[in-house]
């Protein structure tokens, strides 16, 4: 909070600076101050990543409850339509209304994946239509000791986080600082002491609780205890279909890593289910190593999907494990956007189309889940 007021103020005595002088003196001294800023700034966030983690640290309880109801069923919300994409171009507030109206008819907690516009936007959709909805917000982080010009971006969404944070506490449920950085196949691997600065940077200046998302093959390894130590609870990721797994066994071999890999060997924490689903498509052409094609065993389909989430559900309500299914819906700019397969896998996640209509197999499954728990 320190380094962003100091920030606002600089600014603010830079633009009264700059009335009193001719606009073309005005304007050259504007960016000498704006550089001297922005080194500023750099300097006072580089002594911030490098802050001591907090002592005593004290635990801050994530709490999945609206007005008293647990909201433990939650969803990871992707807000790109086609022609849309991060960086690129982002929805309107109206389409954004428009998911969230949608999302609301079954869930109340959502997880973002970025602090950027379009995660600003959502949280101003939020709050102008007073929606009952808490946000997992996410930083992307990247590495940045093989791509140096990465840091600056780490550096942008991590003092956007905290600004969204401190502005929005009413709606920020948690941070999720870096998604997958640590597991061994991450495209995106980085340093694990800079993800601490980072995780510390963003909890020595933001009151809500702070975690960070991985695969449970990071999770359940012994380096993990160090990032363990940082957080107030832990995200963990958990696909069976990406890991060979048929839809009969899959819930059985999710929980049991849930419970017997990762719970046990993080006793002290609390655990959320950060990432589970069964997509509907698939590129069974894509083979070798890593590939979907090799790696899916199970039945990649509209029925599996529909099945796999009445299991799934039925776990979560045996078990009251915070779980956020991944999601609502489909995303065509993932797996190479137009220029990759219309079946790619990464495109086929979501329980709605892109479109925002639903699948036959969600429209079966809400059916069937009433049915079954009358």
């Amino acid at each position: 909070m320190k380094l962003i007021i100091f920030c606002v103020s600089l600014i603010f005595l830079m633009l009264l600076n700059c009335q009193t002088q001719r606009p073309e003196v005005a304007e050259e001294k504007q960016k000498e101050q704006k550089t001297d800023s922005m080194e500023i700034t750099q300097q006072a966030l580089e002594k911030e990543l490098n802050a001591e983690r907090q002592n005593p640290f004290i635990t801050r309880e994530f709490d999945p409850y609206f007005n008293g109801k647990w909201i433990g069923k939650a969803i990871s919300y992707g807000c790109y339509r086609k022609g849309q994409a991060p960086g690129i171009k982002g929805p309107s507030e109206a389409q954004i209304l428009e998911d969230l109206e949608i999302i609301l008819n079954h869930w109340n907690m959502i997880r973002v994946y970025g602090s950027d516009k379009d995660s600003e936007r959502i949280l101003k959709v939020i709050r102008k239509n007073n929606l009952p909805v808490k946000v997992m917000l996410g930083v992307w982080l990247e590495d940045e000791k093989e791509n140096p010009k990465r840091k600056s971006d780490n550096v942008k969404e991590t003092l956007k986080a905290i600004r969204l944070a401190n502005e929005y506490s009413e709606i920020i449920s948690a941070i999720n600082v870096g998604n997958e950085t640590q597991v061994f196949w991450s495209a995106h691997k980085m340093d694990i002491d800079d993800l601490i600065r980072y995780i510390r940077t963003i909890r020595n200046n933001t009151s809500v609780p702070v975690t960070t998302a991985d695969d449970y093959n990071f999770w359940n390894k012994p380096v993990s205890k160090s990032v363990a130590a940082e957080v107030d609870f832990i995200v963990v990721h958990i696909y069976p279909l990406w890991n060979g797994q048929t839809l009969d066994n899959s819930i059985k071999w999710m929980s049991n890593i849930f419970f017997n890999e990762i719970k046990r060997y993080h006793s002290d924490k609390t655990i959320v289910l950060g990432e589970i689903g069964w997509a509907t498509k698939y590129d069974s052409t894509k083979t070798g190593d890593g590939q979907q094609g090799s790696l899916i065993k199970g039945e990649v389909s509209y029925a599996a999907q529909e099945n796999f989430l009445l299991e799934l559900s039925s776990w979560i309500d045996k078990n009251q494990v915070t779980t956020f299914l991944f999601e609502a819906f489909d995303e065509p700019w993932k797996g190479g956007g137009e220029n990759s397969s219309p079946n790619e896998i990464e495109k086929h996640w979501g329980v709605f189309y892109e479109n925002r209509t639903p699948k036959v197999s969600f429209q079966n499954f809400l059916k069937a889940y009433e049915t079954e728990k009358r």
